[in-house]
């Protein structure tokens, strides 16, 4: 008995500070294996097995990592984002997409299996620890490593090691999150998106949840999706509508928060919207999600344009601020002066001009626009980058716009510039963006709504729209801002597909 105490101490002696944390030492279970060799358990902060403690399942990698959970013994669930065997010890490191950082597992290597490959969905049971390595701060000696899941590493599109561009992973939206860049901006979308809603929570503002299927055209442009029940579509009488009249898919949530701003001082909403363009740009895409806000007694644009500015503001201060890893993960797909940009977005006010100013500046300029800048047309892209550009390569804000480029509902200034009929409405432009978000003062005068709207031939179709102005209208303003070209500008992402998890575009739906 004694000789063969001796032989299995001499064998297992160097891989000893491994395995003494788990349930087995070689085939030996733990206790015997400490009484055999005399030695100690490595101090865990945790109870000893011989205690009777409970296994405990982590919750995820991210609150591991940052030391909030005690050691002990654990279960974890996660994916292999890497796999190293070497004589005396597997090493393997486990994600479950809450953090861009992975949780090493140490084992025996005779834990190993020809399963056990990167991507492999794993259920590791073990020990919690500190770990001796600068590199993380706890690891987990693992005494079982089930596979749930196989993944031929052959057949798998995102190989191990491989840096892949946001293009590149466009072409699998099936397993496109599983990359870790992309899973990077999927967890700065889902941090955008909470700081969206804490901004408007904390200012008082309601959150209503406006329809997706609607009667009205918001915007004017008549770039809808018509829906149809497939009863309606296969009928003989194409007349038959399922909810009696036209319904289309939401380009906006606007005009029904106007509806909540006749009771509520202050109402937002956050949700899709959808676009029948058929433009291919970065820019564009046919289904997106917008956030809308409506405010009650306003004193004039300078109220719609603050919020603007303090949504902005406060999103990328908390992205700037609470997601640096997942920042420098995706930094490798923007480019090298974007930190920089954000920086200094931070630390000066937007700026703000009207919309004849900015005429008067482009047509000043020595640059060769496409389209000729002119009072009364429209800005182009090219236009709104350069002016973003002139004013300090900082947000700028584009105010009293002509009449006849801005929808019914903008509110008509009472005195106009040279004669010529402009709103009070403004667009936000961004540097490497464009326009992201387009607000007004609305029209709150029952007599001057009236006359637009027999003017366009909408007075029918918005009878309910002009008696919101007879029951206790208010002055009132608002604003729609594009989240994902929000997230460009943030995230420094050049195309506009790649900040959505699946994007829908002209002759593109995949899934």
């Amino acid at each position: 008995m004694l000789s063969f105490i001796r032989a299995v101490r001499g064998t297992v002696m160097r891989f000893a500070q491994w395995t003494r944390p788990s349930e087995y030492v070689c085939g030996v279970p733990t206790a015997t294996w400490d009484r055999l060799t005399g030695s100690r358990r490595a101090e865990s902060g945790g109870a000893s097995d011989s205690d009777g403690e409970g296994l405990r399942r982590l919750e995820n990698v991210r609150d591991v990592l940052r030391g909030s959970t005690r050691s002990g013994r654990v279960l974890m669930q996660g994916w292999v984002q890497g796999l190293r065997v070497q004589k005396d010890v597997l090493f393997v490191d486990v994600s479950d997409g809450s953090c861009s950082r992975v949780l090493q597992v140490i084992a025996d290597p005779s834990l190993h299996s020809s399963n056990l490959t990167f991507g492999s969905a794993v259920e590791v049971e073990g020990r919690l620890q500190a770990s001796p390595f600068p590199a993380q701060p706890v690891e987990i000696v693992a005494s079982s490593i089930v596979v749930l899941g196989t993944c031929d590493p052959l057949e798998y599109p995102l190989k191990r090691k491989h840096r892949y561009s946001l293009e590149n992973t466009r072409r699998y939206p099936h397993l496109r999150c599983r990359d870790p860049a992309f899973a990077a901006l999927l967890r700065l979308r889902a941090v955008a998106t909470s700081a969206t809603h804490k901004f408007f929570q904390d200012q008082g503002y309601l959150q209503i949840h406006t329809p997706i299927l609607t009667s009205n055209d918001c915007e004017g442009a008549g770039e809808l999706f018509h829906v149809q029940s497939s009863h309606t579509a296969d009928s003989q009488d194409a007349r038959k509508e399922f909810f009696n009249s036209p319904a289309y898919l939401t380009v906006s949530g606007q005009l029904h928060l106007e509806v909540m701003a006749g009771a509520f001082r202050k109402v937002y909403t956050f949700g899709p919207t959808f676009r029948a363009d058929s433009s291919q740009s970065r820019r564009h895409l046919a289904e997106f999600h917008m956030v809308e806000a409506e405010i009650s007694f306003t004193q004039g644009l300078q109220d719609v344009i603050q919020e603007i500015e303090g949504l902005y503001c406060s999103v990328v201060r908390h992205i700037l601020t609470s997601c640096s890893s997942d920042l420098e993960l995706l930094r490798r797909c923007t480019a090298p002066e974007h930190k920089a940009k954000l920086d200094k977005l931070l630390s000066i006010p937007f700026k703000s001009i009207t919309y004849s100013e900015a005429i008067d500046i482009l047509q000043n300029s020595a640059k060769a626009f496409h389209f000729v800048p002119d009072w009364g047309k429209d800005l182009q892209r090219e236009h709104e980058l350069y002016l973003a550009t002139h004013c300090g390569d900082v947000p700028v804000f584009v105010t009293d716009w002509p009449r006849e480029l801005k929808p019914f509902y903008a509110r008509q200034n009472e005195t106009d510039e040279h004669s010529r009929m402009t709103v009070a409405s403004v667009d936000l432009l961004v540097p490497d963006i464009g326009e992201v978000c387009g607000g007004s003062l609305r029209e709150e005068r029952e007599s001057v709504l009236q006359e637009r709207l027999n003017r366009l031939g909408l007075l029918d179709s918005y009878q309910w729209y002009l008696d919101l102005r007879k029951y206790g209208s208010v002055p009132h303003g608002g604003f729609g801002l594009g989240f994902e070209r929000l997230l460009q500008n943030v995230l420094g992402i050049p195309n506009i597909r790649d900040v959505i998890p699946f994007p829908r575009l002209y002759h593109s739906c995949p899934l």
